[in-house]
């Protein structure tokens, strides 16, 4: 019999909830920060540096708050991050509305957002794939990018609205108040059914055992390292390049801001098609939509007309999402509940680390070996990164599974999924009652109370490096930093066109939001 689709939990919805608002704050305070500088005399390059104390306590202290998010209730992690936003932005708002802002007091209050951004992008992401169970996962991310995508369009257009209309004070202060909104959405996430967590392992231990869960994963390791490249040259191109472009050859900052809309329509349409394709192979499906990144600098290399630019810029979102999900989906089926957290922080890192550099030398390689042939060498190394990651098998076999989640409880008001396959050869058919263990194991349980769909397997030395990797060698089609996160962010390829680079999760992971 066919499973009726099952709505997502409780959880899933607060989550979402609290996405949307926090993202809608956030996307019109990056406007609102940005002008605030340059109201209170300062110049680009102060709005640079303001930007820089953002990013550096996030890339310093996001491993650190991977292993609190893993060692303590993720929930209380996020909703103290909130606070610490919902403070620094209110104070932010304060200065500028009574005129009184100083660049030193502008960058110290970035600084501490981004460190309440270290912290709560890992427990977010960690709390977002614990939400969900079984084969409704693929569905309810797509939808989760929907929102994100959604609030981060809608944010970024209200916000530039009232900073015209109202001055920049009163949008951070809009952002206050949503991180004061989102905070307390997730302070009602109910966790009674999630495993303890155990506040005893050191930070250092817990950061050991979350590299040793990276490394043991070929197609995990392999990704991150790609967009540790891949996120450095998309943001080079839009922040950098792609502005200089528009200004010789598109016609300024109108046509540029139409390219950066059609690149937003092309990932919310993304996100509305993954609630309907569910690719089995999942990352050999999403590394092929990573090829499309190479596009836009190969566009503004020629350059193409702001039309057909468009297009491209719209097909790049389209592909961005598509990578987005099936990299969220791999996460959420393949990584233990328990370390979710520290494991995504790896991955921030990861989307982030190489971001600054590859801003510092965008202009410095324009001077040396012209801007076109530094766009062309963006794009061909996009593209033969992707290539690399594609030689890796697992990547190319790591598929899509009809298993309940790899949490190891399910939290009240999450849906159950109904039993399933986990691989052909490693669990008995869904339909097929138990079959009693031959001793010395246990008894199997009784046909009055079989055992929960929502219960993973658990570990065991059989089982391959990529954990429950399944290895499946057909293209039949079954779902989509940022993962990473994106981000997503988050994590977060959730890509970085037309967005902060911090501003959603990792570029090519779930991930999740700016906070």
């Amino acid at each position: 019999m066919t499973a009726r689709a099952i709505p997502p939990g409780r959880n899933f919805v607060l989550l979402s909830a609290a996405t949307v608002i926090a993202g809608l704050g956030n996307s019109g305070a990056l406007i609102a920060t940005s002008f605030a500088v340059l109201g209170a005399g300062g110049s680009a390059t102060d709005v640079g540096l303001v930007s820089a104390a953002r990013m550096v306590p996030l890339v310093l202290f996001l491993l650190i708050g991977g292993a609190v998010a893993d060692r303590y209730p993720r929930h209380r992690v996020m909703v103290a991050a909130n606070s610490v936003n919902c403070v620094s932005q209110g104070l932010f708002a304060v200065l500028v509305l009574s005129g009184t802002a100083h660049l030193w007091q502008m960058a110290l209050l970035a600084a501490v957002g981004g460190t309440g951004q270290a912290f709560f992008a890992p427990a977010s992401e960690g709390m977002v794939l614990a939400s969900v169970t079984g084969e409704q996962s693929s569905r309810a991310f797509a939808l989760f990018r929907v929102g994100v995508n959604g609030a981060s369009i809608g944010g970024a257009a209200l916000g530039g609205a009232l900073v015209a209309a109202v001055g920049p004070g009163w949008v951070l202060a809009i952002d206050s108040a949503a991180f004061a909104v989102a905070g307390a959405l997730r302070a009602f996430l109910d966790v009674h059914g999630m495993p303890k967590r155990d506040p005893g392992e050191g930070v250092g231990t817990a950061l050991r055992e979350g590299w040793r869960e990276v490394v043991s994963r070929p197609w995990l390791w392999a990704i991150v390292a790609q967009f540790s490249l891949v996120n450095a040259m998309v943001i080079a191109v839009q922040s950098v390049y792609g502005p200089l472009v528009a200004e010789d050859h598109l016609g300024g900052a109108g046509p540029w801001g139409l390219v950066l809309s059609a690149f937003g329509a092309g990932t919310a349409s993304g996100a509305l098609l993954m609630t309907r394709l569910r690719p089995r192979r999942l990352l050999f499906t999403g590394s092929l939509c990573v090829f499309p990144l190479a596009l836009p600098a190969a566009a503004l290399a020629v350059p193409v007309p702001i039309g057909w630019l468009a297009a491209v810029m719209f097909g790049t979102g389209v592909s961005v999402e598509v990578f987005s999900v099936t990299w969220m989906v791999a996460l959420h089926q393949e990584i233990p509940e328990e370390k979710f957290s520290r494991v995504s922080s790896y991955d921030w890192l990861g989307s982030l680390a190489m971001v600054p550099v590859a801003t510092a030398l965008a202009g410095p390689a324009q001077d040396a070996i012209g801007r076109t042939a530094a766009l062309w060498a963006c794009a061909t190394l996009i593209v033969l990164l992707t290539a690399a990651v594609l030689c890796v098998p697992d990547v190319r076999h790591l598929t899509h599974r009809h298993t309940a989640s790899t949490s190891p409880s399910t939290p009240p008001g999450s849906p159950m999924p109904p039993a399933s396959l986990t691989s052909p050869s490693s669990s008995p058919s869904s339909s097929a009652p138990p079959t009693p263990p031959t001793p010395p194991s246990p008894p199997a349980p009784s046909p009055a109370a079989p055992p929960s769909p929502g219960t993973s397997l658990p570990a065991s030395p059989s089982r391959p490096p990529g954990g429950s990797l399944a290895r499946h060698h057909d293209d039949a089609h079954l779902s989509g930093p940022s993962g990473r996160s994106g981000p997503s962010d988050s994590s977060g390829a959730s890509g970085s066109w037309g967005s902060d680079s911090d501003a959603v999760g990792p570029p090519h992971s779930p991930h999740t939001e700016r906070n």
